[in-house]
């Protein structure tokens, strides 16, 4: 719990969305309170991570503990992705010089980009929990890093270059399910999900992700056969852009989550008591 006395000292750290400052740390504070009094959610109860939650869900207080209830839920349902997030694990190394998440800057609108490598990796060597669980784990800590670019909304672009029938199999409808499911339980809300260098068939792979989809995320859905439409300046080489390319993004990666190894130690105590 975060002490009231120390709301002076928060003013010059709240982002209000009718600018009443006050009135936010109050919610905040009720935030606080609430988990204090339901502690099997076992969220963390910093102002920071409260205030974030609430600026993404609108200063909706009760919108925000539903968000709340269902990420820390989501952390213990999915031990796979959350538990022993260690970057000096085999997998983990392997994963993260592929490159197979690399959040990359704001777009025109200010909003966080990320490429999704969906073929990156090898189907016969690397399993689609362990990408999700990479995945995840760079974008907890670009929560950290970046949260004011990322409360206005994530753009992923999803390229698809190199795709095969192995990685198609991977991801099974119950996977396809957990992987929706938990785009909606983050507290950053995706804007637009850009699908590039798709194959033809496509369609037929995309249509078990629409089924798991509320309508207005299935409205945000993109499909290109090749380059995109998001206008970034620090769009990678590989899709038309003079940013850093793939490899260079994955190296920067692949030493920030190293350098934070002990912000995963931290994050994995935070997941509900599962009854």
């Amino acid at each position: 719990m975060w002490s009231r006395s120390s709301s002076s000292r928060r003013q010059g750290q709240v982002t209000t969305a009718d600018g009443d400052p006050e009135r936010v740390l109050r919610q905040v504070q009720d935030l606080s309170d609430w988990l204090l009094a339901n502690p099997q959610i076992n969220g963390c109860n910093t102002f920071e991570n409260l205030h974030f939650f609430l600026r993404t869900s609108k200063f909706d207080v009760d919108r925000t503990k539903k968000k709340l209830k269902n990420f820390y839920q989501m952390r213990a349902e999915r031990p796979e992705w959350f538990d022993n997030r260690d970057p000096k694990l085999p997998e983990m190394q392997e994963l993260l010089n592929l490159g197979v998440f690399l959040p990359i800057g704001a777009d025109a609108e200010q909003r966080m980009v990320v490429v999704i490598r969906t073929a990156a990796h090898d189907p016969k060597l690397h399993t689609q929990n362990n990408v999700f669980k990479t995945s995840k784990m760079i974008l907890d800590l670009l929560l950290k890093l970046e949260p004011e670019t990322c409360a206005r909304g994530m753009v992923a672009i999803l390229d698809m270059q190199g795709v095969q029938l192995g990685h198609a199999l991977q991801m099974n409808p119950k996977l396809i399910k957990r992987s929706v499911e938990s785009w909606t339980a983050y507290p950053c809300q995706p804007k637009l999900l850009e699908f590039t260098n798709a194959p033809r068939h496509v369609n037929f792979f995309l249509n078990t992700f629409r089924i798991f989809m509320t309508p207005k995320i299935r409205s945000r859905l993109l499909l290109r056969r090749e380059g995109t439409s998001v206008i970034c300046d620090q769009l990678p080489k590989e899709l038309g852009g003079q940013g850093l390319s793939y490899k260079e993004l994955s190296l920067k990666w692949k030493q920030l989550v190293e350098q934070n190894a002990d912000f995963y130690v931290e994050q994995d105590k935070y997941k509900s008591q599962l009854k």
